[in-house]
């Protein structure tokens, strides 16, 4: 048993190598992995109770050894079981089993599931949300995001008739298989366990859980996309209810349509008043409103929402515009519709999650109808903001764009709670959107007399010095790469870095994200610069041009670059963010002797400059510099006045 745990061993670690995974699989090694997974467990089980810490350890080692092996990309998914994936199955519904082995087998889970359509249907057909739950409220934030990862899996691979949402389900879910994911996501208690023991849990959240949740928050939110393209029928006599409840519930109005006392003329006359006074574009038949897409059906479920909902202040919205003179009324239908589309864009509805963003917002799990609350919110912003600019309907542009600054920059605080989102936007008043403008300006002001523009010319130099050795000295300290490939994102790093002396750039694969710079001694692999022929970014990369999800990400394809060498051989990069991306492309191409050209080396030299500028200009303060220089004055007649120092 002692050399059966070691030779494991050496096979999790040695899997990790494409060489040794190509050679080892060619001997049908995954076969045999296979084989001891679905029958020999029983057989280990024997020695559990005299060997128990050797049975956890070589199970682990051969599931280990199992996804090292299967993130190659070398052998289909497709091949696998049923009974294969019913035993990966069974270590997960286990209450009592080992970390390592409940880490693997979600590993693997979540793979089946990205990587076959098959494999989906069975996993989710073996895997209820009850069974995952205990894994969410355990102490262990691997654990949890492996768990979020696998309900992320199933839900992006769900076909799109299961992705409705019935908000007002009370259906018990814990024995709800996993292919009713969009009903899942919509329940509260699915949502309390991941915002009490995950969110608001005592402890950091690391990046790859932040990760998780952004894109089960961007899941959820492209829950919305059908809606959102969904145009309103102006014949479907549902819809056309649902506008004559916002009037009623604005106006008032105790009677429908067709017991209305009066002319047909005179009850349209009355209709057509009231539409206007609700600020919709077509005062006659505002249901052609809603047939431009986005926000299509979504706008008007969002305003019937906001109706219900908040009643009183939707109310007072309404009557306090229509009392107001024309030029001066906030339209709420119009303002409705193109909010539910701005909101939409910030948060990117209907697109698919980046494999390298980690930008969640805890507010968003706080509610059931989190979209809904969110444009309850800013509703009620545009129309303070459009009283405090004291806009006309010629300004409704502007107002939008105010209102989109509001909501960026509360959103950039990352509030906890919508209250505290709504507290946000109360000190982010349009006098104060002007006043941060205004401060903006002022550290970007751009001089632009002449002394001041000769001034930048003799300075830019020694400030484009600065920069280029900021960069090469990131590029000494390192930076930790992820590796990314097109099933799934993995917890792999490898880590690179610049010789002190600018000549060599060692690299190499990591066991885990490093604390700190990481020696070069210990990387090792090495790539002279003077052997590098160009560095290339984007779709020119080598590996954005590979077939898979990578090349139909944009966001990666934006953080894409390679070093190439010698003949056909590269080294790929993905950059943990944009940032990150900057340094490293501005840092090769100064060590290739080039033009630094990122966005990041822009903004350095404006900002660098400017300050140089101001800090050369203080003496001058309150002095005004002539846009030309004084005259040079005629040479004197003599030159008896020098004064002679001996």
């Amino acid at each position: 048993m002692d050399a059966k745990l070691e030779a494991l061993k050496d096979l999790a670690s040695l899997s990790r190598d494409v060489t040794f995974a190509q050679e080892f699989i060619n001997l049908d090694g995954i076969s045999l992995l296979t084989q001891m997974v679905e029958s020999g467990t029983e057989r280990y089980q024997k020695l559990q109770k005299i060997m128990k810490p050797c049975f956890g350890d070589m199970l682990s080692f051969t599931l280990t050894a199992f996804v090292e092996l299967m993130d190659h990309g070398i052998v289909s998914w497709d091949t696998f079981s049923v009974a294969f994936i019913k035993k990966i199955a069974s270590f997960v519904n286990k209450s009592a089993i080992d970390i390592s082995i409940l880490q693997r087998s979600l590993a693997i889970l979540e793979s089946m599931v990205l990587n076959s359509h098959d494999l989906y249907q069975k996993v989710a057909q073996e895997i209820t949300i009850g069974q995952l739950i205990p894994h969410l409220q355990g102490t262990d934030q691997e654990i949890q995001t492996y768990t979020i990862a696998v309900i992320n899996a199933l839900f992006l691979k769900a076909p799109d008739e299961r992705r409705q949402v019935d908000v007002e389900s009370n259906v018990d879910i814990l024995d709800c298989p996993l292919t009713e994911m969009a009903n899942i996501l919509a329940q509260k208690q699915l949502r309390y366990i991941i915002l009490t023991h995950v969110i608001r849990a005592q402890r950091a959240i690391n990046n790859e859980m932040a990760h998780q949740l952004y894109v089960l928050q961007v899941l959820t939110f492209n829950l919305l996309e059908d809606r959102m393209m969904t145009k309103m029928d102006p014949q479907d006599q549902a819809q056309r209810d649902i506008i004559f409840e916002l009037r009623r519930i604005a106006f008032d109005a105790e009677s429908e349509p067709n017991n209305s006392s009066g002319s047909v003329e005179k009850r349209k006359s009355m209709y057509t008043r009231d539409y206007k006074k609700l600020g919709f574009i077509n005062h006659v038949n505002p249901a052609m409103d809603f047939t431009q897409t986005p926000p299509g059906m979504l706008a008007l479920d969002n305003m019937l929402y906001f109706a219900k909902h908040h009643q009183d202040a939707y109310i007072r919205i309404v009557l306090e515009n229509s009392s107001r003179e024309d030029k001066h009324e906030c339209p709420f239908g119009r303002s409705s519709i193109e909010l539910t589309k701005m909101l939409c864009e910030i948060l990117k509805v209907g697109e698919l999650p980046s494999e390298t963003c980690n930008d969640f917002h805890p507010m968003f799990f706080t509610h059931d109808r989190s979209f809904e609350e969110f444009f309850c919110i800013c509703i009620q912003l545009l129309n303070k903001t459009w009283k405090e600019m004291r806009a006309t309907s010629e300004d409704f542009n502007k107002v939008m764009q105010v209102v989109k600054e509001q909501v960026m920059r509360a959103l950039t605080t990352k509030p906890s709670s919508l209250d505290q989102f709504k507290s946000k936007l109360q000190n982010l008043s349009y006098t104060e959107i002007l006043k941060i403008r205004q401060s903006e300006r002022m550290n970007q002001e751009d001089f632009q007399s002449r002394p001041i523009l000769e001034l930048k010319e003799k300075i830019q130099p020694e400030i484009l010095e600065l920069i280029k050795q900021q960069r090469l000295n990131r590029l000494v300290e390192g930076t930790c790469f992820r590796k990314l490939n097109a099933r799934r994102r993995q917890d792999k790093f490898w880590y690179c870095r610049l010789s002190p002396n600018h000549k060599v750039l060692h690299y190499g694969d990591l066991e885990e994200s490093p604390q700190g710079e990481v020696p070069h001694d210990s990387l090792q692999d090495k790539l002279p610069v003077a052997d590098i022929k160009a560095v290339v970014t984007g779709k020119d990369c080598p590996h954005m041009k590979e077939k898979g999800a990578l090349k139909q990400n944009k966001e990666v394809l934006e953080l894409a670059f390679s070093i190439l060498y010698d003949s056909n051989c590269q080294l790929n990069f993905i950059a943990p963010d944009k940032h990150e991306y900057c340094i490293w492309t501005d840092g090769l191409n100064a060590l290739l002797g080039k033009d630094m050209m990122s966005e990041l080396t822009r903004n350095d030299l404006d900002t660098l400059l400017s300050m140089e500028i101001k800090l050369r200009l203080l003496d001058l303060e309150n002095i005004q510099i002539p846009d030309a220089p004084p005259p040079i004055p005629k040479e004197p007649s003599n030159y008896d006045f020098v004064y002679d120092c001996n």
